[in-house]
This record gives structure tokens, sequence and C-alpha cells, in this order.
């Protein structure tokens, strides 16, 4: 435990600076500034240098002085609660319902008052009416175990996954003088620690020195806009929070449960409400905000300080107004703790009302046919009928008789069996995709997945490798396609100012190391274009760590770092004998947009004027762009202190500090130093896998901030441009334009739905773009089935994007932290392949439920008709109760678990994608249901009338002991639901139902068994299941009917 609130051997109490970190802006610069004499004064206070941190030896004593980085978790729900949670599902409640009416039933007719000589047929049913109820008990039971358990050991994995990500959650912190990469866990009160863009901020902490930072604190304060931060203005930063621009060094001022998102999280674990439990507007913080906004179930409930929503909570980025497009609706939703349904979810939910529906009206009608039959046999004189008069107790009794055989005919129709096969598919699944690379977050996108239509990927490290080499270069007015020469093959004023542009103005964590492996290529540490260019300057024959010890990174005066808007990164350094050189590096066509000059062959400034800067882009980006190139322009300016001397023509005079918040005004009028072509090559497996997409009716977009010449390169030789074909490569400012209204600047549909169907490239986009893409494509209904759309991210502003689609996908690799927490599947490879796999996985998943619904449907249509024929026309049933259990428990458990267990074949993705609208049950299955419905109580009333003629057993309707004849009938039927179950493998029109069979032998394995436990329930099953043994020639009959299956289908 921490120590108390008394001072310390450091100097400063934990309550003292929890008042501290609960100041905000100029308060807080004041009071750092009256109590501590400044940031160093409290650098002095913690024993802790700005400079060196701490020293290692000292972190157990901090961490017994101030806490450790770490907030005790929220305690897992109970079995108890995930079985509760599992039974709110609507066909679950709709089964227990049945059950308790059922088993209502069964104790009224045992203990009800029997009229002299009333005989039911075959007492033993009546002794026996209790086993419906209790089967479809068990089927509930078994559902919610299944279901409670699953939800369970998901949970325990996602917080033994948390454990590990905790484990490998590194940041970097300045101990002993050097920066090295800590455990967020092992942060303590003192340490100095680089915050950088995409950082989510694991501690509390004050600003030593900061670059243009600006932090997103809404998960703590509700607020969309980015904060800027600094020493003097606002040096506040809280855990929790995210760094969305800049960079910087803070010293820690408290950890765990004492920082200010801990204290939120205390407060929360307190009362044990993830919501406002005032009921106020208050905004929900990190976790509990998240979990609220991402609306999908099964999120593990472990706190972390650094996976929080950041971002992806807030309001897309971008100041043009397109915010609006998320109307009010979406906002409710977004803050609504309701679980929205998947789309098999909703169709599963749609398809149990239609069942109970149908099974209500034929309720209804059984009904009403035995109160007419029992009218006519009753009170018509005779011949017709026996001319009684009306008894009021014996007419209510058969009455209830009759409403209570009218509800066992709507319990027979209820699909029992099909929660069971949704849980054990999704479970089996998710478990199989990890192997996959696919890390499902949430069980429903898995299904989700197959349903796509549309996926809009990343280009950088989805479809390409991420390792990127500079292979071209434009300098000193010569466009050098293969790079041979070295530094001193160009004018030192070239190729200083290139290599020191280049080293300086990045960031000093990109860094390129020795290989780990002989003959394998270095390693790329920190950004990869950064590792690019910087690999440009080993090329040349220069180290980057020459040019960063005479620079180092606290000597950096300013930086303007790289965000979606400014698609540049500037850095201001001094300049020696006075004055500052500023460093510019980014997108080209940005850059050159802010030149004036251009170094000329010799190295010296020449005019950079329109036309100049025109005929670069035609005759060197364009082409390098063609050859699927990302040209990076990089440029300089030098601010001279005006009475130096003679100056350059593009110096500019100098008096006194510019305005560096003027960032139009700073970063003008730049110097050119050249362009250099990166190539990132595309992923060797990748047009196959988007050929598959493809060929499975999925339409894939890419969506990247590069050029658009870039961009058209890498889509042809991905595959998803084609020669020949007329498709839209749009840039994020034509795709705006004729996207919104002129007028009102809004996004339209009308104007929407005439750009996406066309569109497959959309080139120099910001997230807000890509946000608006998935979201428009979305709520489109143009498509008859509509779009589900899948979108991969890697960046903190992809959040809302990911968090929109139907299926977020997050990179492991490359992908912050609110990027993850935004996604529903994390690609633990980051690889475009393994998007093609969850879609077999979805598919698979899909036709699974599809083949139990078709299997068990047809068993429910055969029961059913047979059971209204028994009841209002024989007075007796072939199908007594307790067989009615053995077969619910075929359906139940073992065909679920064997239908549930396919593994996905390639013929998954040689069909088009179902869409969103498309019912579950296709004309191609409602007629497998009916055909084989059909087929089989043509065999069973066969049997039941004529099965002395055909198979030699004897008519014996209304017998009280067991019969051949009802045995056979009995035996014919499961054999036919048992070869239905290899039918129901194949729903789309196959021919040959036993291909992949060798695949899955757990399904041949439950098969056998199960038709091994039918022989002996027939064989020995005497008076306990109704049944009396059989001949062989009786078999040999079943098993033909149970064949004939196989051919009617």
């Amino acid at each position: 435990m921490a120590a108390g609130g008394g001072r310390n051997e450091y100097g400063c109490s934990l309550q003292e600076l929890r008042t501290l970190m609960e100041c905000r802006g100029h308060e807080a610069v004041s009071k750092i500034q009256s109590d501590y004499g400044g940031v160093d004064g409290l650098c002095k206070r913690l024993k802790a240098s700005p400079q060196s941190g701490i020293n290692e030896s000292e972190v157990s004593s901090r961490k017994q002085a101030f806490g450790a980085n770490v907030i005790p978790p929220k305690p897992p729900k109970t079995f108890l609660q995930l079985a509760l949670e599992a039974m709110q599902d609507y066909t679950l409640i709709m089964l227990i319902v049945c059950a308790l009416v059922s088993l209502g039933i069964s104790l009224y007719q045992k203990f009800r008052t029997k009229t002299p000589g009333e005989t039911h047929g075959d007492d033993s049913e009546e002794q026996a009416g209790w086993i419906e109820g209790v089967a479809i008990a068990f089927a509930v039971v078994v559902v919610v175990l299944v279901t409670a358990f699953n939800d369970w050991s998901k949970e325990r994995q996602f917080r033994g996954l948390q454990a590990k990500l905790e484990q490998e959650h590194l940041f970097d912190v300045i101990r002993n003088g050097q920066v090295s990469k800590v455990l967020v866990n092992d942060i303590v009160v003192g340490d100095i620690c680089q915050v950088k863009y995409g950082d989510a901020l694991p501690a509390d902490g004050i600003i030593i020195q900061s670059n243009d930072l600006k932090v997103d604190e809404s998960s703590l304060t509700g607020e969309s806009d980015h904060v800027k931060k600094g020493e003097d203005r606002d040096p506040i930063l809280m855990s929790g929070t995210n760094v969305m621009e800049g960079s910087g060094r803070m010293i820690v001022t408290a950890v765990g449960i004492n920082s200010q998102a801990g204290i939120i999280f205390s407060l929360l674990g307190a009362t044990g409400e993830a919501e406002g439990a005032d009921g106020d507007d208050k905004p929900a913080p990190a976790q509990a905000q998240k979990r609220s906004a991402n609306d999908k179930p099964n999120d593990p409930e472990a706190v972390q300080l650094t996976a929080v929503s950041g971002a992806a909570g807030s309001s897309p980025a971008g100041g043009d107004g397109a915010t609006n497009h998320v109307d009010d609706e979406e906002k409710k939703k977004k803050y609504s703790s309701s679980k929205e349904k998947s789309i098999l979810q909703a169709k599963l939910t749609s398809l149990a009302i239609r069942i109970g529906n149908v099974g209500s009206l034929i309720g209804a009608v059984t009904f009403l046919v035995l109160i007419i039959k029992y009218c006519v046999l009753t009170f018509a004189q005779p011949p017709t009928g026996a001319g009684l008069e009306f008894n009021f107790t014996r007419d209510l009794q058969k009455f209830i008789d009759f409403v209570i055989i009218s509800v066992t005919v709507i319990v027979v129709a209820v699909p029992e069996g099909l929660p069971l096969a949704v849980t054990l598919s999704l479970a089996y699944s998710v478990k199989k995709m990890m192997k996959d690379n696919n890390l499902v977050r949430h069980l429903d996108a898995c299904e989700t997945m197959g349903n796509a239509t549309a996926i809009c990927s990343d280009k950088t490290g989805t479809l390409t490798t991420n390792r990127m080499t500079a292979v071209q270069v434009y300098l000193g007015g010569a466009l050098e396609k293969k790079i041979t020469k070295k530094y001193s093959d160009y004018p030192k004023e070239i190729s200083e100012m290139l290599c020191k542009a280049i080293s300086v103005n990045s960031g000093y964590t990109s860094r390129i190391l020795p290989a780990e492996v002989a003959n394998e290529l270095p390693k790329q540490v920190g950004n990869k274009t950064e590792c690019a260019l910087l690999g440009l300057v080993l090329d040349l024959g220069k180290h980057y760590d020459d040019y960063r010890r005479e620079v180092p990174e606290e000597a950096i005066h300013k930086i303007y770092t790289f965000n979606s808007v400014r698609k540049s990164m500037t850095t201001v350094i001094n300049r020696p004998g006075g004055g500052y050189i500023l460093f510019c590096k980014g997108a080209s066509e940005m850059v050159m947009s802010k030149c004036a000059f251009i170094l000329d062959g010799q190295g010296q400034p020449r005019p950079f004027g329109k036309p100049e800067q025109e005929q670069i882009v035609r005759q060197v980006i364009e082409p390098m762009a063609c050859d699927g190139l990302r040209t990076i322009g990089i440029a300089f300016k030098e601010f001279v202190p005006r009475g130096s001397g003679q100056l350059g023509p593009n110096e500019v005079p100098l008096d006194g500090e510019p305005d560096w918040d003027n960032e139009d005004q700073v970063v003008s009028r730049l110097t050119c130093i050249g362009v250099i072509g990166i190539e990132d090559p595309v992923r060797p497996e990748v047009p196959a896998a988007i050929r598959k997409c493809q060929n499975a009716g999925i339409c894939v977009r890419m969506v990247t901030g590069d050029n658009i010449n870039t961009a058209r390169s890498i889509a042809t030789k991905c595959g998803i441009l084609k020669p020949g074909e007329n498709f839209l490569v749009l840039e994020g400012k034509d795709f705006n334009k004729r996207i919104r209204d002129p007028n009102t600047g809004q996004v339209t549909q009308d104007r929407f739905d005439q750009v996406w169907p066309r569109l497959r490239v959309l080139a120099r986009s910001s997230p807000q773009d890509k946000y608006t893409l998935v979201s428009g494509i979305i709520a489109s209904k143009i498509s008859a089935g509509r779009e589900v759309v899948a979108v991969t991210g890697d960046g903190t502003n992809d959040g809302p994007a990911l968090k929109k689609a139907d299926v977020g996908f997050a990179m492991g690799i490359q992908g912050t932290d609110v990027a993850k927490e935004a996604s529903d599947i994390i690609l633990t490879d980051d690889n475009f392949s393994s998007i093609v796999k969850a879609v077999m996985w979805g598919r698979n998943v899909y036709d699974s439920i599809s083949k139990f619904l078709q299997f068990q449907l047809t068993v429910n249509v055969v029961a059913v008709v047979v059971a209204v024929f028994s009841a209002c026309v024989i007075s007796d049933t072939p199908l007594r109760a307790i067989q009615m259990l053995w077969v619910n428990l075929i359906m139940d458990t073992l065909a679920s678990l064997a239908l549930a267990t396919e593994l996905p074949s390639d013929e998954l993705l040689e069909r088009k994608p179902y869409g969103r609208t498309k019912p579950l049950i296709d004309t191609t299955m409602l007629r497998n249901i009916v055909g084989n419905a059909l087929y089989q109580l043509v065999i069973t009333f066969f049997l039941l009338f004529c099965g002395d003629k055909m198979i030699d057993t004897p008519i014996e309707i209304g017998s009280r002991v067991p019969t051949e004849h009802f045995t056979a009938i009995f035996n014919a039927f499961v054999l036919m639901t048992l070869f239905n179950e290899i039918n129901a493998r194949k729903i789309h029109n196959q021919r040959n139902i036993f291909s992949g069979l060798q695949r899955n032998l757990l399904f041949v394995l439950i098969w056998i068994t199960t038709f091994v436990l039918q022989i002996l329930i027939v064989q020995y099953g005497g008076m306990v299941f109704r049944t009396r043994g059989l001949e062989l020639s009786h078999w040999l009959w079943c098993l033909c009917f149970g064949f004939g299956t196989l051919v009617w289908h």
C-alpha cells in the first residue's frame, strides 16, 4: 500500500499531489509556480532529474511511498449472473414458458379427478406427461449452462490476454539517464516519461517539455475537442487520455488508484455500476463510456489504465462539420447500454416469433377441430352422434382437455435446440479463428463477418508489407530511378541538408537495428516511413545518430507533429550563429505547395514557382506514384537574425522570436531539397485473397492517405482495380464535393448513393472521410440485401469508423490502444488474408446454424402434424413422450454438436453474401424442409394404416402395451431423422451430400453413436421407451426408409 497523506522522504505527500492534479489550465501553472517554483522545483522535491530521470534502485521505495500503477480489476461476473444474462434470449424465454405450461398440464392431468370409466388410450402416456416439459427444461438448462460457461471462459481468456498484454505494454521512460521501455505497471511517481502521438497515457503527470501537444480527454471529461497542452498553458496530463498530436516529456505525479482515472474507477468499483448511478448527464469515464458506446456484449470487465476508448468515444476528427452526419438517433444508440442485435440474432429472433405464431395458429385450428368433433359426436342425434344433453362438468373437462392438447401442439412446434446450436457454433468458431490470427473480441462479429458485402481496407501494413524502402530520389534537379550515389556524389549543400533534415525531423524512437538472424534484413523499429528515410541516410554513407547527437531531443525548439490534416511533420532547431532552422517532410504535393525555392544541381537555391512545381509533379511525382511509390517531399527554411551579414535569397530575416502558433506563416516559403520515392511492396498473398473476396461477392475498397497515383498503382497490383473497368478513384476532397450538398455542406444520402457503388479507391483521405464512407454505405438502401460493412484501422482516429462498421478489424501489431478497443476483431498478424479467413469462418457459422435449422424444422413439422392428426383423428399417438425425449436429445445436443463443428472450406467463398435483409430460411432450405417432411409424413402414415401390408406388423392402435406396429413407426421416424442429418450438411443445392464428410470425424462419430443407441433403445427399451424388439426384416425396411431420405434430397 502507498503511504498515507503525510509528508514522506520525497517531500510531497499523496494528498498534496492529488490536489495538484485536480487543477487545470492556468490555475495549474500558477500552483506549480507558487508551491514548487516551477516544474524543475517539483522534480527536485520528487528527487527526479528532468534529463536523466530516476535511478532504477528507487523504484521499490517509490511504490511504497506513492503506490503501484495498478488498479484492482472489477470482480468478474459470477457464473449465476452470466446464466441469468443468458436467459434473456427471446427464444429461451419462449421455451421456459412452454416448459412451465407443459409441466403444469402434466401435473393437472395426474391429479385431476376422473369420471368413472374415463380412459385416454395409453395410461402410461399420462404418467409420462411430464417428460415433454422436462425435455424442454433440460434443453434450456443445457443452453444456459453452455452459454454461461462460454462467457465465463471467454472472460477468463480475455483477462488472461489482458494480463499478457500488460506484460507486453511498454512505455518510454528515462531512467539512469537512458531511454528504456518499461512495463506500464512498473511506472512510478517521479518517472520521466516520453509521450508521443497515439499513446494512451498510463499515469497522471506534469509536462516538463512539449512540442505541439494535443490530448483527447473525452474519456474523462466528455469533451470531444482536443486540448492543447504546454508548460505555460495547461501542463496537466491525465491517465486514460490519448495523445492525438505532438510529443513531449512529463514527470509522473500519480499512479494506479491515486490517478484521476484510478479515482473514478475506484468509485465505479464501489458502486458496482458502469453507468452514471445518479441518473444525470455526467460523462461516463473511460471504460464505462466505452462499454456503453460499443453496444456490443461480452466485453471483458478488467480495468486497465491504458486501454480506454478515448477518441473512439468522441466524434470523428475533422473540422468540416461532417460530424453532423451522425444523427440524434445514432447518438442515443451510442450511449445506450442495451445490447444491439447482430444480423444473425435479429434474423433468429424474427424466425422464432414466426414459428411461435405458426404454432399458435396450428394450436388454435386443432382446438377448433376438436371442439367441432366433440360437439358433433356428443350432441348430434344418432346415428351421427350420441344425442346427449349438455353436462357442464363433463363438457368443461373436455374443453380443458382440448386446450391442453392445443398447447401441447404449440410446445412441439418450438425449436428448442436452436439456441444451443448457435452457442456451440459460435464458441467453436471463435476458438478456431484464434489459430487463423483473428482474435474475436465480440462473439457476434464472427457470424456478422460471414454476411459482409464490403470491406474498406487500409493500405499500409494490411495490403502491403509495411517494410518501406527508399528506391528513387529526385535531388539537385535529377531523378535517380535506382539509388547508387553516395553522400560525396552530391553537392555538400544538398547531401548535408538532406541527411540532417531526415535524421532530426523524425521520431527519435524510429531506428534501424541490425538483423536478429544472419542473412535477414535489418529490423525497422518505429514509424516505417521514417525508417525508410533513415535507411536512405545509411545508404548515402552517413549515420543518423551522428546528427541526433548534435541535436539531442531536448534541444529541439519546436515540433509540428504529423497529423491527418497537415500530412507533414516539421521540426525547428537552433541554428549555429543564431536563429533557427526548420525542417519539413511529408506528402510531396503538400510540402511543395509550401515551397518558394528549390536546390539546383550546385546546391544553390533558385525560385520555385507554380509552373516549376507543376512540372515536377508531372515529371517526377506522378511517374513515381504510378510505380506504386509513396512520394515524400523534404524541405527546410532558415531564420537568420537581422544584421548577420548578407542574407541568401531563401533566408528569412529574424526580429525576435517568430510567432510559432501561426503555423501557416512559419511553415511557408520553404526551400525544397528533393523528393524521395518509397516502396512498400504488396504482400504476396494479398492479390489471391482479394480475388477470393471478389469471387465471394465482397467488394474490397482501399482507403488510404497516400497520393492518388500511388493508391491507384497499389490497388491495381492488388487486383482491386482491373483494366477496362469503370470504377472511381477519388481523393478525399473530391469525394466530399460529390457527396455534400453545395448549399448546406452536409452529406446527403442521395448524393452519396450516386458515388459509393463505383468507388474502389479513396486516396488522400482523412479518418473523417473513412467514417463518412462506412456510415453512408451502411445507411444506403439501394442494394437489394443492404450492405454489411467491415473496416480495418490502426490509428487512434480510426476509432469512430471501426466502431461504426458492422465489423471493425484493428491491427494487432501496428494498431494503437484506441483502435483495438474500438474493434470487434484484432488481426494478430495485420494481414488482409486473415480477413478472408474471418469471412470463411463467419459464413461457416451462418451455414452451420442454417443446417441445424433445416434439420430441426423438418423434425418439428413432422412432429406437429403427427401430434395434430393423432389428437383429431385416432385419439392415440404413434410417437410416445419418452420417445420424443430421445428425438429431442438427438436434435438438441448431438445434432447441434455434429453440425456446428463442420470446418470451413473454400467453396464457402464461391457464393454471394446473404446481406442484411435476406431471410434466414431461403427457397432452397424451405423446399428441403417441406420435401423431407412430406416424405417422412407419407412413410409415417403409411406405416400407421397399412403397416400390416408392407412390413407385416399387425395394426394395433390404442394398445396399452408396446407393439411392433408403433415401434416400427418410431424406428422409421428416427432413422429418417438420422439420415436427414446427413442431408442437412448441404443447404445450397449441392448434390453430393457426402463431400467433406471425411474432414468432420466428430460428425461421423456422433452419427454412428446415435445409430447404435437407437438399436439398443428399440431392441431393449421395453416399457421404459415403449418399444418392442423388431425382427431383422423390420430393421431392413426402416433402413430403406432412412436411405430414401437421401434419395429424396
